[in-house]
């Protein structure tokens, strides 16, 4: 029964998605912005959880290969729009798009080589970019949460970090096309 514990919390993690979108978004109550914090952090150690569970009792599957990395975009996209359209961060709209681009590219290629029975688990690049796009968003949504008042200086830094990011994004993204092409050849 534990082998479908990871698969379980990838997804939990699709679920939690729209609830985080509901709270960072619409929701107009006074402790929306902590609930999608709290959403949010729930659902990035879904991603901790899972990975470690299908290590530890060696149950990885095609699904998780496949649809963790997904739930992560889903996630981490819908959070970065917020970031992008929301005050007090409104990160610059190339950062979102870059990132974007290189998530939706990834996951259909992912998907091609699937589909042709190719699997390319995520390598450390990958995850590094995951853990940092997910701490910079914690981050930032925990400003929004508990800082009224958001120096200019917090903004920036907050951009600079999602600059990086986006740095780290990209090369993990040519690491990713590499092994994909690699392991076709």
């Amino acid at each position: 029964m534990h082998k479908y514990i990871p698969n379980a919390c990838t997804i939990l993690r699709f679920l939690l998605v729209p609830l985080f979108v509901y709270f960072l978004f619409t929701c107009r109550a006074e402790n929306s912005a902590l609930i999608s914090l709290i959403i949010f952090m729930v659902a990035s150690f879904t991603d901790y959880i899972d990975g470690y569970l299908a290590r530890k009792w060696e149950v990885i599957s095609d699904f998780g290969k496949i649809m963790d990395p997904l739930a992560d975009k889903l996630l981490v996209l819908s959070a970065l729009i917020g970031l992008t359209w929301l005050e007090p961060f409104r990160l610059p709209i190339v950062i979102l798009i870059v990132i974007f681009i290189r998530e939706v590219g990834i996951t259909i290629l992912r998907e091609v080589f699937h589909k042709k029975g190719i699997v390319v688990a995520a390598d450390k690049l990958g995850k590094l970019k995951t853990v940092m796009q997910m701490a910079g968003i914690i981050f930032a949504l925990a400003i929004m949460a508990f800082v009224p008042d958001v120096s200019a200086k917090v903004v920036l830094g907050t951009r600079i970090w999602f600059w990086l990011v986006v740095f780290i994004t990209l090369i993990s993204g040519l690491n990713y096309l590499k092994a994909l092409f690699n392991k076709e050849a």
